[in-house]
């Protein structure tokens, strides 16, 4: 799924989620992990976000989660006129 991302960071409720943008209409979650989701888009199953609670724990061990998610980002600058 192709889509901008928007990283959203809770500090209060130590929550990070990553979600390809525009989220689907309907999706559900899968733990992957201890704290650990993805959101998978209800009709295709394809992952469009990952969540992580408690994610000031997991900092250490980030690599290993990710390395988890069944997805590939590809980053590109986007030129910008200021």
């Amino acid at each position: 799924m192709k889509g901008t991302i928007d990283i959203y960071y809770d500090d209060e409720g130590d929550f990070l989620e990553i979600t390809i943008m525009p989220p689907p209409n309907e999706s559900y979650c899968e733990d992957i992990n201890d704290d650990v989701f993805i959101r998978k888009d209800e009709k295709t199953g394809e992952v469009v976000g990952i969540g992580i609670l408690n994610f000031r724990k997991h900092t250490n061990n980030l690599k290993d989660i990710l390395a988890k998610v069944p997805v590939k980002m590809n980053f590109e600058t986007i030129d910008s006129q200021i």
